[in-house]
């Protein structure tokens, strides 16, 4: 049933990345409830993630179901072991123990993939996530589009694939902003990978963004097109307040964005928590507010709350 399903859409999707320009997607997310994983494809590899199917089960049913499911993904593709890479998607705890972006692995599976005309580095072994978020694809091509002679800055910028695109979208210059010295280097390879390495064009940063915005208030920083999809929850020891909570605090977050952004300026906000409600009514004092969930979910993905997305123009 699961081989089955993953060769249709394979033979749906390929012909669509083909005409795309991609060589990565999502192939299966949940699609038959009796195997809840959610399967990647990554150019020749596959990234699955195995979820729980009952809280009950014995830890002899999940390794059963899980060499079920390997067995029905390697037959479906006709791949060997190393080309299956397996990943365990976790709860973050409120300790900040436990993150999306920890390591988990020191195995280093590392290939560059194809997007869009770009080059990019995954890491398909080490860590929860592989260094590309593959939902935000359509966003990505939108800042390219609107990059042109911009000053941009991209805030929580995980890998900086976003300033990949504004760099290949002609931006004037590109700030790259992360609390992860481990992601602002990867950031910088995936700039050099495509040959945008001009020193005079961008800057990357190390620092708790929340701190940054504020520090950046005082300069004469400011900036044409902004990119913020941050984490929905944060309480990592680097940041200066004991916690960030998109839902709560996003208000006073795009408010210190809007500081350092020039007026027409763009910001496009982005985040995938499921319960969250943009505070419109207080937004409005700063931005023209255009809801873009609706045009940013590609066709690989089936779910529709994947992430939520909204262009604010600066009044």
């Amino acid at each position: 049933m699961l081989g089955n399903r993953l060769k249709k859409r394979y033979k749906h999707l390929k012909k669509w990345a083909k005409r795309s320009d991609i060589s990565c997607f999502r192939l299966y997310e949940k699609d038959i409830p009796e195997f809840p994983l959610i399967v990647d494809w990554y150019d020749g590899d596959v990234v699955v993630w195995i979820k729980k199917r009952k809280r009950d089960e014995t830890e002899e049913q999940e390794n059963d179901f899980k060499a079920l499911c390997l067995q029905e993904i390697k037959s479906a593709f006709d791949l060997s072991d190393d080309k299956i890479h397996v990943k365990e998607r976790r709860r973050q705890r409120d300790d900040g123990k436990r993150s999306q972006y920890e390591r988990v692995s020191e195995v280093s599976v590392i290939k560059n993939i194809q997007e869009q005309g770009l080059q990019f580095e995954v890491n398909l072994s080490d860590y929860l996530d592989t260094g590309l978020f593959l939902d935000h694809r359509i966003a990505r091509t939108e800042v390219r589009k609107k990059a042109k002679g911009k000053r941009v800055l991209n805030l929580f910028a995980y890998t900086g694939a976003f300033s990949s695109y504004a760099m290949d979208g002609e931006a004037e210059h590109v700030t790259t902003v992360d609390m992860s010295r481990t992601y602002v280097e990867w950031s910088k390879r995936n700039i050099i990978l495509n040959n945008f390495d001009d020193s005079t064009k961008t800057d990357f940063i190390v620092a708790d963004c929340l701190k940054w915005l504020r520090e950046a208030q005082s300069s004469s920083l400011k900036f044409d097109l902004v990119i913020c999809d941050p984490p929905t929850f944060s309480n990592s020891k680097k940041m200066e307040e004991s916690s960030f909570s998109i839902d709560r605090d996003h208000p006073y977050l795009l408010n210190d964005i809007s500081k350092i952004m020039n007026k027409g300026g763009e910001l496009m906000f982005s985040n995938n928590s499921r319960n969250f409600s943009l505070e419109t009514d207080l937004l409005e004092k700063y931005f023209e507010i255009e809801p873009w969930s609706h045009k940013s979910i590609s066709e690989d993905f089936r779910n529709e709350k994947i992430h939520q997305s909204w262009w604010l123009t600066k009044k």
